[in-house]
């Protein structure tokens, strides 16, 4: 049964002091995204890395805030360890021994907030009454900690619902198309907006590969066909 609601990882400053990397709190992810729209705008690999640099410092103010500057960055970390940060923290993908560019590897695997309405999926959560205001509920969680809080509250509040409904003789799956919406938004999160609904084989990766047991980067893996 799979019990990782994301995926971590450790790198090693040139200090040798080690440090986790996680998804990025909502707080910190808000201005990473904004950051990251620059990328596109890259006139060449060179450029398109100084500004995902700018990302991956954006990132230690969770990771490690004593790493304050592009310069702090630099004395500290490698490309490579840049490229695990940038993986870890929002998913964006990049290699050095790709043949595509810096800039196209970016921002083919870059997160969106295009299709998300993100101000729903926090009031919803923030509806919980543990925080005591947005911000806090930023800084607490993660896109995959808040989706997989906001999934088992739906899950809960429908188990609710259908055991009431049974009272009164009604049959409330039959009724109803409960989850089909809130598993396409999950799919669309996860495959960084590539999937066009649930049943789309790119939605099998990040929480809903680790809930199904398999799925892109567990033993699965596909080719996009479009960009040939």
């Amino acid at each position: 049964m799979a019990t990782k609601i994301y995926d971590t990882a450790k790198i090693s400053l040139v200090d040798g002091e080690e440090i986790t990397l996680t998804p990025l709190k909502i707080k910190y992810l808000r201005e990473f995204m904004s950051a990251f729209e620059l990328v596109k705008d890259a006139k060449d690999d060179d450029d398109a890395i100084t500004k995902l640099s700018e990302c991956a410092r954006i990132t230690m103010q969770q990771y490690c805030p004593r790493i304050k500057t592009i310069e702090d960055l630099e004395d500290n970390l490698d490309l490579p360890s840049i490229y695990k940060i940038l993986d870890i923290a929002a998913g964006i993908k990049v290699s050095d021994k790709s043949d595509k560019s810096v800039k196209n590897q970016a921002t083919e695997s870059g997160s969106t907030w295009e299709t998300l309405d993100l101000a729903k999926l926090e009031s919803e959560t923030f509806l919980l009454g543990i925080w005591k205001d947005y911000e806090e509920l930023e800084t607490s969680l993660s896109m995959p900690e808040m989706l997989a809080t906001l999934e088992i509250k739906r899950e809960l509040d429908y188990s609710e619902k259908k055991f009431l409904a049974a009272i009164q003789g009604v049959d409330l799956d039959k009724q109803s198309n409960k989850s089909n919406a809130w598993e396409d938004m999950k799919a669309r999160v996860f495959s960084k907006g590539k999937a066009k609904d649930a049943n789309d084989i790119v939605a099998l990766q990040g929480v809903n590969a680790q809930q199904a047991g398999f799925g892109i980067g567990l033993g699965l893996d596909y080719e996009d066909l479009t960009k040939k």
